[in-house]
């Protein structure tokens, strides 16, 4: 076992190091050899100064040759693990320092270089029955050097897990720093540390939810038969369902509880409160929380191509010196992108992560307006025009973040609602692709084009626009909201936070308003006429039958009697 001071660079294939530092210290060691291999560096033992925190001392691990390399992690005074870090090369540094307390601050850690590819049979896996067995690699025969196996139990919903170690037989320290097994109550080696054994014993742990995790770690010497185990699942009466909801919006985050869940639990909606404490609920049955986005300590963060805002509600017990209360953790995050917002809560009760999910959307309007002040929408529908008119179109988005900004990147023009052929392009990918388009710079919640009104309306009495709009982090300097006209080969480098379609319309030239008039005013008329005239239809008819009657009598008696004055035949008529 080595005893380095204050740093050192450490080329050995494997090595244990004790530790020991004094006050104000800063000390660096770096770990590398040549060699296609990565490194496990594991601290089973460290002890800081009492009065000391994370920012304060520290051992802080970097997965490259130096401090400057990419952080993995730290270790610190309320490290509630132990903690192991991995390399992705053949290199691996770590820095301690410490606070100016006198103090003697004492330290184990080993690590090896191993290979990904190399796999140690019955090592690690996971199990999710009601019950069952596993044991160490080897069992009963002595366990391999430098194992790292881990165990992940899961049982069913509602109950706890309780495992027994009928057999358990590791090389013998008081730290355990050597060989040991850690058990952690809940998924992952950072749920919470319930335990860690070595020596010869048969030990009984107990999980408070129905996750529990193993870890199996050995050096390189004095192998021991290692460890036969079991589990069962056992039934938990349990709080009430959560029966709890989410609901996002462009305006906020609405959060309810039951407060047959809370009572369950013990809990009052006093004893609750959001990242700032100073929000509390607006209704008390059921409990609901509901606030701006921008507000009550919510965090805005960039996943991807989606913009989330995240809040949590923490209840507390109430106890001074002991508890038996859960302490609750409920973690609301509003995830907007693409066409929807999508809308996440966990659910944590002592590590037990629960979530729900719902759908909601960006609140995004398109509106004409009369003039290039956009002060005063056009709400008339048809919107009437005059041929290479000047038309004003503002995308509005309804939200109460005042960090977003708002980017036109295509609009369509079809005479169809349905926007089938034919359709015109006025923007493409944020260029305008009309002579008449103008693009006003973003502003804010707002995104704002000019263009004249076009021949396309001499044959089509509608037309409608189509416009795709993409939402973005004002804060994000490289957001594709800022970049303007972007050819279609580059987009795929461009990033944006949230999409969707905005359209409006229609839109007809006043002359089409004229005729359509005119044609309403005929048709009143018509048919005004047409109930006079069906009116007096009767009478109408009975005076025309009557008086052809007659001329037909006239007409026989006439030319009876021309033909005996005359005779019957006909004259040619003369030219003048």
């Amino acid at each position: 076992i080595g005893l380095p001071r204050c740093g050192a660079s450490l080329g050995d294939l494997n090595r244990a190091l004790k530790i020991e530092l004094n006050s104000n210290a800063n000390c660096v060691w770096q770990i590398h050899r040549t060699a296609n291999q990565t490194i496990r560096l594991i601290f089973s033992y460290f002890e800081f100064a009492s009065s000391s925190s994370c920012e304060t001392e520290s051992i802080k691990v970097y997965d490259g040759p130096s401090t400057n390399s990419t952080f993995l992690g730290q270790v610190c005074n309320n490290t509630d693990s132990v903690p192991v870090f991995e390399s992705s090369s053949d290199s691996l540094t770590f820095l301690i320092t410490t606070n100016s307390e006198a103090f003697t601050r004492s330290f184990f850690a080993f690590y090896y270089f191993f290979s990904q590819e190399s796999q140690i049979e019955n090592c690690g896996g996971s199990l999710t029955g009601p019950n069952g067995t596993f044991i160490s690699p080897n069992y009963p025969r002595p366990y391999p050097e430098f194992t790292y196996c881990v165990w992940h139990i899961q049982t069913a919903r509602k109950s706890k897990i309780n495992l027994q170690f009928d057999d358990l037989f590791l090389e013998l320290d008081k730290n355990c720093q050597f060989d040991f097994i850690a058990i952690y109550d809940g998924p992952t080696t950072n749920s919470g540390l319930i335990g860690k054994v070595c020596g010869r014993s048969q030990p009984k742990f107990e999980s408070s939810s129905n996750v529990m995790t193993i870890v199996l770690s050995t050096d390189y010497a004095n192998s021991y038969r290692g460890f036969s185990a079991q589990y069962t699942s056992i039934p938990l009466p349990g709080p009430a369902e959560p029966n709890t909801s989410l609901t996002c919006s462009s305006e906020g985050m609405k959060i309810v509880l039951s407060k047959s869940y809370l009572d369950s639990l013990g809990y009052k909606e006093t004893h609750l409160q959001l990242n700032d404490p100073s929000c509390s609920p607006v209704l008390t049955d059921p409990v609901i929380f509901s606030f701006p986005l921008t507000s009550c300590g919510t965090v805005k963060t960039g996943e991807g191509q989606s913009i989330v805002y995240t809040n949590t509600i923490t209840a507390s017990a109430t106890g001074n010196i002991i508890t038996r209360q859960k302490s609750i953790e409920i973690i609301a995050k509003c995830k907007m992108e693409n066409n929807s917002t999508l809308e996440i809560m966990y659910i944590t009760e002592n590590n037990i992560i629960q979530n729900t999910t719902a759908m909601g959307r960006y609140n995004v309007s398109m509106s004409f307006y009369d003039s290039d002040s956009f002060s005063t929408p056009v709400f008339q529908s048809p919107y009437f025009v005059d041929l290479n008119q000047t038309l004003f179109a503002q995308v509005s988005l309804h939200s109460t973040d005042p960090n977003l900004l708002v980017f036109i990147d295509s609009c369509i023009t079809s005479p169809k609602p349905d926007f089938g052929s034919p359709t015109y392009d006025l923007i493409r990918s944020g260029c305008n692709k009309d002579d008449t388009v103008a693009s006003y710079p973003p502003l804010e919640h707002y995104g704002r084009f000019k263009f004249n009104a076009f021949k396309f309306l001499r044959s089509f009495a509608s037309v409608y626009i189509r416009c795709g709009i993409l939402i973005c982090d004002s804060n994000d300097r490289n957001s594709r909201c800022t970049q303007g006209c972007i050819s279609r080969q580059k987009r795929a480098t461009s990033s944006y936070m949230w999409k969707t379609n905005a359209v409006v319309g229609p839109i007809r030239l006043k002359r089409d308003h004229r005729s359509a008039d005119h044609s309403e005013s005929l048709t009143k008329v018509h048919a005004e006429e047409t109930a006079n005239l069906q009116q007096y239809s009767f009478y109408a008819l009975s005076f025309v039958v009557l008086t052809s009657n007659i001329i037909i009598v006239v007409a026989v008696l006439l030319k009876y009697h021309i033909r005996r004055q005359l005779g019957y035949g006909y004259q040619k008529m003369q030219s003048p």
